[in-house]
């Protein structure tokens, strides 16, 4: 791939190493390319070649890049991408056409984890997060109806998530539920904007919230679960 197809540069060398690891997260280049040029680079960007090499260092600190000398730079196997890096999670801010194969690796994750997530919650919930998911769903189903307010449903969506990481009370699932923000984001705007009628993915999200209301572990893992075959299907990973 070339660098013709890339948006226009403004800025510094952290907007430009945005700009190229947005390109790679959207497949732009694939695992085993071969990367543009440092001279090339700042030729089509018409930036310094100082300001080229800061973001390559950044892009190959999160593990996209790999840089030999007398090989050039190679894009790394997704394998070896940094996805809990809190500079990865930035730049997968606002995108919602991940690469189909990172989007398999998120949802395989999420599949593992969120189950595990729920059951937790529904042992630890608070009153205040109680509060929180019902916000989040009642959200959810305010603007489940309008096509024109997909966008609005999915911050609610990924709220409804965010809060069920929080109460789990657990440090580590917390941390990681910020971090995988970005991910859930791309995935579920990329779930909803391929389907006609969210009907279903509420009465699943309800599921989870009322099992977690009645501290039903079980229940809890079993509706998470339910949610994310859903978007799996939604998804077109499975049929």
């Amino acid at each position: 791939m070339t660098l013709d197809a890339l948006p226009p540069h403004q800025g510094g060398a952290e907007q430009l190493a945005r700009l190229l690891a947005q390109a790679l997260l959207t497949g732009h280049w694939q695992p085993g390319d071969t990367f543009p040029r440092e001279l090339d680079i700042g030729k089509h960007f018409a930036v310094s070649r100082n300001q080229v090499r800061n973001a390559l260092t950044s892009l190959s600190a999160a593990g996209l890049l790999e840089r030999t000398a007398g090989r050039g730079t190679l894009v790394r196997e997704m394998g070896d991408w940094h996805l809990l890096d809190p500079l990865m999670s930035e730049w997968m801010t606002g995108l919602v056409n991940l690469d189909p194969q990172l989007v398999r690796a998120i949802y395989a994750f999420r599949f593992s984890a969120e189950p595990v997530v729920a059951g937790l919650a529904a042992q630890a919930a608070e009153a205040e997060d109680l509060e929180r998911l019902e916000r989040a769903f009642a959200g959810m189903e305010n603007t489940a109806g309008s096509v024109d307010a997909r966008d609005e449903h999915a911050e609610y969506d990924v709220a409804f998530h965010d809060a069920t990481y929080r109460a789990s009370h657990n440090l580590v699932w917390r941390q990681m539920g910020h971090l995988l923000r970005p991910s859930i984001m791309a995935l579920i705007h990329g779930s909803q904007h391929r389907t006609d009628t969210l009907d279903d993915s509420l009465a699943r999200h309800r599921q989870v919230l009322d099992a977690i209301r009645n501290r039903d572990v079980s229940a809890a893992e079993t509706a998470a679960r339910e949610v994310l075959r859903r978007t799996a299907i939604d998804l077109g990973i499975v049929s």
